[in-house]
């Protein structure tokens, strides 16, 4: 017969720390010669759109421009004035058209200031 053996229990306890947790999740790991950036605090949806009115006020004047000529455009037609409202579409293109170039130039400065 073989003989069965049963597990000797040591007088060592061993210890956990169930207090203690083993990596904290709302800090950067701790890792010997690296430091991480720092954080910067997020904008929040006001704070940027003055930061970009700021350095490009031009599109947000065609913004206004188009929207503004496209509602008085539409009252006007809904009045039947239709030569009035055909002035006031094409001023929409126009004020279109002012709007994507002040973009593509906003994005042209932006790139160049960014090169050393």
């Amino acid at each position: 017969m073989a003989a069965t053996s049963t597990p000797v229990v040591s007088d060592q306890t061993i210890k956990t720390s169930a207090g203690s947790i083993p990596f904290d999740f709302s800090q950067p790991p701790i890792i010997e010669g690296f430091t991480p950036p720092p954080r910067f605090k997020e904008e929040t949806f006001q704070e940027k759109f003055i930061r970009k009115t700021k350095e490009n006020p031009f599109v947000p004047i065609g913004c206004l421009g188009t929207a503004g000529a496209l509602l008085y455009g539409l009252r006007a037609f809904s009045l039947g004035k239709t030569r009035q409202s055909q002035l006031l579409m094409r001023g929409r293109i126009f004020a279109q058209g002012f709007t994507v170039v002040a973009i593509v130039v906003g994005v042209f400065s932006t790139s160049m200031k960014s090169k050393p």
